[in-house]
């Protein structure tokens, strides 16, 4: 894992590339702190740079950037390949002799050379971000994984352009405009996140998942070309498709799923540091922990953070798992005054603003694991693939129901539910029983109260999904400067409704939200974190599955628990889910409360210039009165304040 940087300037003029490309990896120092190197044309206009954090041969012959055998391809890499043996293999096979050292990086370098860069990242199961610059065609490449684990950001500058892994590195680049979008601010507080597509600046873009960008002589982007896509994946697994008509049949596809699951995870646990699991007690943490443990030979290190509000706190669960597998668990608590604490760091950590609030634990919960191992593995990505958000279970259901309800009707049932929520008497209890009874979390209540608004003027699935996602169905009333436009949601004919949900959240909300939120957090802890659900094999084989295999008995990730109930006893696991939240209403009319009055007071609203007062300070008061739980529209806006304000 590590950070890369560059410049591609089409008139140079005896500028000191090689410098400016140190200074732009100067600001990645957490993301290698191992090493560093620079690499530069100054004819071409050409520069790289490498911070190194040393997972995968920790030799001198692993430091970048890297120079093929061939002298044609130099290469700038982030991240893992983790078949890279095998791809070696089989270069070796055809011939490849004379290997310079045992690193990933100059496999792929080779594969490049024999193959082509398509045909390399085809064959390479990982995640990573590239830079490769061909020195006979004088054009650059930039590369990203398959669904965006990895960042890769590029900037138009005025002679060129220049890439990082983070934001914060194109601010040592040459001429870099940090115009603020105003539709990127509105996307933000709609989603919490800055999508795909967009960035917060206006010159900026991120090279999209599963996608090649190739920079010409003249820095013009000259073609983007994908290896990869969900739609084709999907399709490919579809002509294999078994269905389920007797227990004998899914017995079948659990038995082949686990047997993909396994090798992933195994695969994954290459390294030559210590590595460990991010265990929350969950399926899909618990599930990976499970085959880590399996395919060892000593106890696995397990890590997982808790809260003193015990319906946000799942390290019990964690602790009963671990105890189980027999892992060397060590589990950590937030307190008040430590989420206190981070919140400064943040926009120095997310580069834009960024508002999923999970990010303070799993930001704490990265640099307490860091003492001990250099590598996690983690469950991101089990929701996506194979179906285990609510909204995947119940949202097409709600929808067929909701869809012939007037929208004004729609409201009232919200406003219903942020009622009884607030009573918190006998009524607010009935509704909470209520809640466990239909396998929804304590969430789920703030979110049946939002659900009005949000979705009262859905016209489609579409609509409704958005409201769902949307942490902000009316951002335009905020942000001084108008509501951007959002991201089209095409509809393929051949998914159902859930699918599709699931399809939009692989494609958005996964590498917009919870891929950020991991990579920044590791990241700034110096890190490594993998994903083994988010394998191209393991997500192949997940879209072979029917939807009953993945969705049934009104639950999701159904094939995963069949799964995991062979190496954890359900009773352990099995409970409503409960996501990775704080109690972030009661902190910010508590611990944090003094900290959100500054940052939302007229006077540095209108510093930052980016939200009108008026509404801000009526939702902020409309939360302190205990109207409603408005804390995750507001932490949007704080973290959106912070931000700006540490741009200053």
């Amino acid at each position: 894992m590590c950070g890369i940087a560059g410049l591609f300037l089409r008139a140079p003029a005896g500028a000191d590339l090689a410098g400016q490309a140190r200074a732009m990896t100067d600001r990645l120092v957490h993301r290698g702190p191992d090493g560093a190197g620079q690499w530069s044309d100054p004819e071409a206009g050409i520069a790289l740079g490498h911070r190194r954090l040393s997972v995968i041969d920790l030799s001198p012959a692993g430091a970048q950037p890297m120079v093929a055998a061939s002298g044609r391809h130099v290469i700038v890499f982030n991240g893992e390949i983790y078949n890279h043996p095998a791809l070696r293999a089989r270069l070796e096979a055809e011939g490849h002799m004379g290997w310079r050292g045992a690193s990933d990086t100059e496999t792929l370098l080779a594969a490049i050379g024999a193959w082509g860069l398509a045909a390399a990242l085809q064959a390479a199961q990982g995640m990573f971000a590239l830079a490769l610059w061909d020195r006979e065609a004088r054009v650059l490449a930039l590369a990203r994984d398959r669904v965006g684990e990895k960042p890769l950001h590029v900037a138009r500058l005025p002679g060129g352009i220049g890439f990082a892994s983070e934001i914060k590195a194109l601010h040592a680049a040459p001429g870099f405009d940090a115009t603020i979008d105003r539709g990127a601010v509105a996307a933000m507080l709609r989603l919490g996140y800055v999508p795909e597509g967009q960035a917060i600046y206006r010159g900026v873009t991120k090279v999209p998942p599963g996608t090649i960008l190739r920079f010409d002589a003249t820095g013009a982007e000259a073609s983007a070309q994908p290896y990869w896509t969900l739609s084709d994946t999907i399709h490919a697994a579809r002509q294999g498709t078994r269905q389920v008509t007797a227990p004998a049949d899914f017995a079948t596809l659990s038995r082949a799923t686990e047997t993909v699951l396994a090798d992933v995870v195994a695969s994954q646990m290459l390294s030559d540091v210590p590595l460990g699991a991010f265990l929350s007690g969950g399926i899909d943490s618990s599930l990976v922990t499970a085959l880590m443990q399996r395919a060892s030979s000593r106890p696995v290190r397990s890590y997982s953070i808790g809260f003193a509000e015990a319906r946000f706190d799942e390290s019990g669960h964690a602790a009963a798992v671990a105890a189980h597998l027999g892992t060397d668990h060590t589990a950590f608590a937030v307190t008040e005054a430590e989420a206190l604490a981070l919140i400064p760091d943040l926009p120095a950590i997310y580069d834009e603003p960024f508002a999923d609030s999970s990010q303070i634990p799993t930001t704490l919960l990265c640099r307490l694991a860091r003492a001990d191992v250099t590598v996690a593995l983690t469950g991101d990505g089990g929701d996506e693939v194979f179906g285990g958000y609510n909204r995947h279970v119940r949202g097409p259901r709600l929808w067929r129901r909701l869809r012939h309800v007037p929208g004004p009707l729609r409201r009232r049932a919200g406003g219903a539910a942020a009622a009884l929520h607030r009573m918190g008497g006998a009524e607010g209890a009935a509704l909470r029983v209520a809640l466990r009874w239909a396998g929804l979390p304590v969430s789920a209540v703030d979110k049946l109260a939002a659900m009005g608004d949000a979705v009262a003027g859905a016209r489609d699935l579409a609509g409704f999904y958005d409201g769902l996602v949307s942490v902000n169905a009316d951002p335009g009333r905020y942000v001084i400067g108008g509501e951007g436009p959002r991201a089209p949601r095409p509809r393929d004919a051949g998914l159902t409704d859930a699918e599709w949900m699931m399809v939009m959240d692989t494609l958005g909300y996964l590498p917009g939200d919870i891929l950020v939120k991991v990579d920044r957090a590791a990241m700034s802890a110096s890190l490594e974190t993998r994903a083994p659900f988010l394998d191209a094999g393991v997500i192949a084989q997940s879209w072979a599955l029917p939807q009953e295999a993945r969705i049934a008995d009104g639950r999701g990730k159904h094939i995963l628990r069949d799964i995991l109930a062979r190496h954890v006893p359900p009773a352990l696991t099995e409970r409503p889910k409960q996501g990775f939240s704080i109690p972030l209403d009661r902190w910010l009319r508590g611990a944090l409360r003094d900290w959100a009055e500054a940052m939302l007071a007229p006077e540095a609203l209108a510093r930052t210039g980016l939200l009108h007062p008026g509404p801000v300070r009526a939702l902020w008061a409309a939360h302190l009165a205990g109207r409603g739980n408005h804390g995750p529209k507001l932490w949007s806006m704080l973290m959106l304040q912070c931000w700006a304000g540490a741009q200053r």
